[in-house]
């Protein structure tokens, strides 16, 4: 499915027009909610956000032969740690109706 890019303007625009608080102070609510986001995934902290869904931390095993995909190049990459994120089940169930589009319903195949 190919829908709208939506950016942390976006967001902070849709929470002003629902909430009709003052503007800076979505726009510092996002941002503060993005920073403690980060900050505890930089802790090793699981965030569970019911209906929502779960962000955490997750360990990538290092590979000797990785490639660069620009260049081509071969190199090694040390094991870390990447963000993950499984989707609630009340936001599976609200994906689950989306009408598909031609060109998805071919990709899954």
């Amino acid at each position: 499915m190919a829908g709208k890019k939506i950016t942390k303007y976006d967001l902070v625009e849709a929470v002003y027009q629902n909430t009709k608080c003052e503007k800076r102070v979505v726009q510092d609510v996002v941002e503060s909610l993005l920073v403690q986001l980060k900050d505890s995934l930089k802790e090793g902290n699981t965030i569970e956000l019911r209906g929502f869904g779960t962000f955490e931390p997750r360990l990538r095993k290092g590979r000797v032969k990785a490639r660069n995909p620009k260049t081509g190049e071969q190199l090694s990459v040390a094991p870390h740690y990447v963000a993950a994120f499984r989707s609630g089940q009340e936001l599976k169930k609200s994906l689950w109706n989306l009408p598909l589009q031609e060109k998805d319903s071919e990709s899954s195949r």
